[in-house]
């Protein structure tokens, strides 16, 4: 099974197209689960939630602990065997599950799978090709869940850069295939957690300290 962790705060203008997406895989129902992790939003992303409970597994916290604990909250509870994460202002493509879990069902010797990727606008329109692994992303990786459990998950410490702390922590012991094909769409719409280039310039100095 595929777990897909959607980590959600204040982004309720996009929260519903990253679960349509999920909904919309071609992968059969019964073999993944869809995880939101309600990271204690002050708008109106818990009432949008509540319309997808039938289909959704839904953890609305009672405090802000930030993307990477959220993240490692919706790992804890996850049922699949691989999971995927999706950031609540993004989506996907209807056939990124069925790729990423043939690939890695059929091929023990990989460790997780990428894909490339779409940057697209506020109205989801296509800006730019990316190929994932000269510029990759925290999302549209399917891990298997045991080995992010052996390097310990995401350090909560950080409070941006946390992917680049785990991916590299990850390929220190495993690998990250990337399929050529552009099966995840990264929003970009201006309040991007990267455009805090304060935050960024501090979490990559604590970034270089902890793998120099």
């Amino acid at each position: 099974m595929v777990s897909v962790v959607i980590t959600a705060y204040n982004y309720d203008r996009y929260i519903e197209r990253a679960i349509r997406s999920v909904l919309d895989q071609s992968l059969n129902k019964g073999l993944y689960e869809i995880i939101v992790v309600n990271d204690c939003s002050t708008d109106s992303t818990a009432q949008i939630l509540e319309n997808y409970q039938e289909d959704v597994r839904i953890f609305n916290l009672e405090q802000n602990v930030g993307l990477a604990a959220a993240r490692n909250i919706g790992i804890k509870k996850a049922r699949g065997q691989y999971i995927v994460f999706l950031d609540a202002d993004d989506y996907i493509q209807k056939d990124l599950l069925f790729v990423q879990n043939t690939f890695l069902n059929e091929n023990n010797a990989l460790d997780a799978v990428s894909v490339d990727y779409y940057l697209v606008n506020e109205r989801g329109v296509h800006l730019k090709h990316v190929d994932a692994s000269e510029q990759p992303i925290a999302c549209g990786i399917m891990f298997r869940k045991d080995f992010l459990y052996e390097i310990g998950l995401y350090d909560e410490s950080f409070r941006a850069r946390e992917e680049e702390d785990l991916r590299l922590r990850f390929l220190k012991k495993y690998n990250i295939y990337n399929i050529c094909l552009p099966l995840y769409r990264y929003r970009f719409h201006g309040n991007n957690l990267t455009t805090n280039h304060s935050l960024m310039q501090d979490a990559q100095l604590k970034l270089d300290e902890k793998h120099r």
